[in-house]
């Protein structure tokens, strides 16, 4: 076998790792203890590029694209005729280490394919970030991909070192994993997801107890889990994608999850679909994920067993509001935040500034104007003090009478506000 120079295994190996989008780096803070380099400051920090064209800014490589896992939609499987490589830990914290030095990086996104076992990859995972912190004193962001099924010591010893953790759910449902990994199982993966969860929790509990400095108190990935799942290679629904998320969300306390629409490549399996997921698919998803963990939206207000996919025209929060005419005109004077935030247009940020206003004087259309609303977006769901709406979509809505006396004991709704 022809000796690769670590040049060439960096070509490769940061190619392998394009497919994997769940790298952002928010979310992180990280001081330099002065014995060493590097700090992190929870922003955006490399500067690879998924297939898509987005940028996210971190070095991102795998360890190997060696792999004893054939999943289908995987490049890196064990039957794919690709070329292969293997870093050494040594040889991915010399690389990190250069280019942080040379200002192109700020931190290390590192997974693997499956070599030997889940624990023996872990364990060569773990080296790295262990060597990074230890020897060198490396103060940057750090995430490693644990792998599902390793022993429970090892992604406790990972949490140790990297600033975010994640266990890839790969794919939506079980029924989707069957087909397309087999090897691989939702329980599984859960269950490595419920393990980070745990440990994090025993150090969050830790830190409450104890009277150390704050610089000396256990911690266990502070910057949390997140997971990532492959969307458009099977015919599920964003329907179960979203319901699937919802219950991520709750079970684990995710940080957030990642999606990534299907890329088509040369001599895929034939189960596989020739054409790639639409990004505008990609889009909506990510903007249901925000109204999920943002704006209060549960699983099931976001789409409907009538309509189980997410429109490619606009955007979720825009379909809800035309299916609940009912809820509209919201009165940005009086409402409650939890109506606010489904007012389409207004976004969470807006939403803190107009309850913070509203407290000194009503606010006009003019008001919203300078927030940078885009009043003509959300005049048909609003009123304000100088506004009524004249959308058709809304007039049929009861509005209450400008001259009618209200009752000051009368209970207030719980979403409009309206008394």
């Amino acid at each position: 076998m022809q000796q690769l120079t670590v040049q060439q295994k960096l070509e490769i190996l940061a190619d392998a790792a394009k497919y994997d989008a769940s790298c952002a780096s928010s979310g992180a803070k990280r001081a330099n203890n002065g014995k060493g380099v590097g700090h992190t400051d929870g922003t955006g920090i490399c500067h690879s590029y998924t297939p898509d064209g987005r940028c996210v800014s971190l070095l991102k490589i795998l360890l190997t694209n060696f792999c004893t896992y054939d999943c289908v939609f995987c490049v890196n499987r064990v039957s794919s005729d690709i070329q292969r490589a293997r870093f050494t830990p040594e040889e991915v914290v010399n690389l990190t280490l250069d280019f942080y030095k040379r200002n192109y990086i700020e931190g290390l996104f590192l997974s693997s394919g499956i070599i030997q076992s889940p624990d023996y990859t872990m364990e060569q995972l773990i080296q790295v970030a262990k060597l990074l912190r230890t020897v060198h004193h490396f103060g940057g962001y750090i995430h490693l991909k644990t792998i599902p099924g390793a022993d429970e010591r090892l992604v406790a010893q990972a949490g140790k070192w990297a600033d975010r953790l994640s266990a890839n759910i790969e794919l939506p449902t079980q029924q989707d994993l069957v087909q397309l990994a087999p090897e691989k199982k939702s329980t599984i993966i859960e269950g490595t997801m419920g393990q980070i969860l745990a440990h994090s929790d025993e150090a969050k509990e830790a830190s409450i107890r104890s009277h150390l400095p704050r610089h000396m108190l256990p911690k266990f990935a502070p910057a949390g889990q997140s997971t990532q799942m492959v969307v458009g290679a099977t015919a599920t629904t964003d329907r179960e994608i979203i319901q699937r998320a919802g219950a991520l969300y709750g079970n684990y306390k995710l940080r957030r999850i990642y999606y990534t629409g299907f890329s088509p490549y040369p001599e895929a399996d034939a189960r596989l679909p020739l054409k790639a997921a639409p990004l505008m698919r990609e889009h909506r998803l990510y903007q249901a994920d925000w109204l999920m963990r943002y704006y209060g939206f549960a699983p099931d207000e976001i789409t409907s067993e009538a309509n189980p996919e997410l429109s490619l025209e606009e955007d979720p929060k825009t379909s809800w509001a035309k299916a609940h005419p009912e809820f509209f005109p919201v009165d940005v004077n009086v409402a409650p935040r939890e109506s606010l935030l489904r007012v389409p247009g207004i976004g969470y940020r807006n939403v803190e500034r107009i309850l913070n206003i509203r407290r000194y004087h009503r606010l006009s259309i003019e008001d919203l104007r300078k927030l940078n609303v885009r009043v003509k977006h959300v005049a048909a769901w609003i009123t304000a003090a100088d506004h009524l709406p004249t959308s058709p979509l809304v007039s049929a809505s009861p509005l209450p009478s400008p001259t009618a006396q209200l009752d000051l004991f009368a209970a207030a709704s719980a979403l409009s506000g309206a008394l």
